[in-house]
């Protein structure tokens, strides 16, 4: 027997509904752990005598951690309910961000981006509630919410980071400490638990331990209907991960771009996801199938990417984000919304935990790679790379879509 409430549908006035905008602020908060030090950090962590290779490391503490927890968070919310482990995870994010507004050396950063790592899994979580509270036919949909919030933390976060820089690196962070500790009260009282209490198990320490075992977490990777989506969204996570982690120096190597610069454009990558994923997204599931959508997300991605690895110039720069930021927002929700839909409902958080995990591994090693190629390759390799592991994610997809 399934453990869910009967999913109510979908509304397209989704931002009016109190457990929507809670977890569109949920999933902002995740977002903005990255985005506000993403324009600035690679300047600052040189200034204190890192490389582009420091940069990447501190980057992949956070993956690496979510890659541990983010089944584990998963699997246990499908069993003790998801206020409870959201709230727990909420937890981890608002302290990493105290520590990152209290930090002052190297150290200091990879010890916020690893305290909010630790448990920090919101997004998992947040995306299973969202499967909860809509219908399979609409899932992309739904999670078109999780686009839009990934957008708007792209906005703030480098517009925000960038502006501030000059004045005070603790500043962002505080905000965004408070804002987080805004969603764990939100969370608290306005989110009602889509775990049925009928259902739901009390804790018990050592079958939470049976559940967590890795065996039985990453059961379901094992079924090839869910296995090849988790793969496709895993080829795009990377190729993702790969190039924006290090937009900051390609820019200013390939572009003369400045660090305000630099977040003013990854805030323009932010704002086109808003408006396609916010507006426009539900009109294109309507009349196009979303295998059309991941094929033409995935063609725009690499248009932009060549465009990138081949010009110098400001305009041609901005059209190519352009196309990069229509391709990647048309990818994340309507892949979410198929590995959702590859899942039995009641296993939606160990699916997507799965896939958060393959998702941190792919942020581990994207940030290495390219800062690789950035310093010891040449700067047009680094978006070139991430067109080889597109290019990889097009062909598994399309021949998948062939086999069904």
């Amino acid at each position: 027997m399934s453990n869910r409430q009967p999913p109510r549908c979908y509304n397209s006035s989704v931002f009016r509904k109190k457990e929507y905008l809670t977890i569109f602020i949920i999933l902002v908060t995740e977002v903005l752990g990255f985005s506000l030090i993403l324009p600035f950090l690679p300047f600052y962590v040189q200034h204190l005598g890192g490389t582009p290779l420091t940069v990447g490391l501190i980057l992949t503490v956070f993956s690496l951690l979510q890659f541990i927890s983010a089944p584990v968070m998963g699997k246990l919310s499908d069993t003790y309910g998801r206020k409870p482990l959201l709230m727990l995870s909420q937890l981890s994010t608002f302290l990493g961000f105290v520590i990152l507004g209290f930090s002052k050396t190297i150290p200091m950063i990879f010890l916020s981006r690893a305290v909010d790592g630790l448990l920090g899994s919101n997004a998992t979580i947040a995306q299973s509630y969202l499967s909860d509270i809509s219908t399979k036919e609409d899932r992309s949909k739904a999670y078109g919410i999780s686009g839009a919030a990934f957008g708007f933390g792209f906005l703030v976060g480098p517009a925000v980071g960038g502006a501030l820089a000059k004045v005070s690196f603790a500043l962002p962070a505080f905000i965004a400490a408070g804002l987080s500790f805004a969603t764990i009260v939100m969370t608290k009282y306005l989110l009602k638990e889509t775990v049925v209490n009928s259902h739901k198990k009390e804790f018990n320490l050592k079958k939470a331990v049976e559940e967590i075992n890795p065996v039985r977490l990453w059961a379901s990777f094992n079924d090839k209907k869910v296995r090849i989506p988790l793969l496709v969204m895993f080829a795009y996570i990377l190729s993702h991960t790969l190039y924006v982690s290090n937009f900051s120096l390609f820019g200013e190597r390939q572009f003369g771009l400045t660090v305000e610069l630099v977040g003013y454009m990854l805030a323009y990558i932010g704002l086109v996801s808003i408006i396609l994923r916010g507006f426009i997204l539900n009109k294109l599931i309507d009349n196009f199938s979303e295998a059309t959508l991941v094929k033409a997300g995935f063609l725009l991605d690499m248009s932009g990417l060549l465009i990138l690895a081949t010009t110098h110039t400001l305009p041609a720069l901005f059209f190519a984000i352009t196309l990069f930021s229509v391709g990647s927002g048309l990818l994340r929700p309507t892949l979410l919304g198929e590995i959702s839909r590859s899942a039995s409902e009641d296993k939606q958080g160990e699916v997507l935990g799965i896939s958060g995990s393959l998702s941190s591994i792919a942020q581990i090693v994207g940030p290495i790679i390219g800062g690789f190629a950035l310093t010891y390759v040449s700067t047009p390799s680094m978006p070139l790379l991430s067109v080889l592991v597109t290019l990889a994610g097009f062909f598994i997809y399309t021949n998948y879509k062939k086999q069904i």
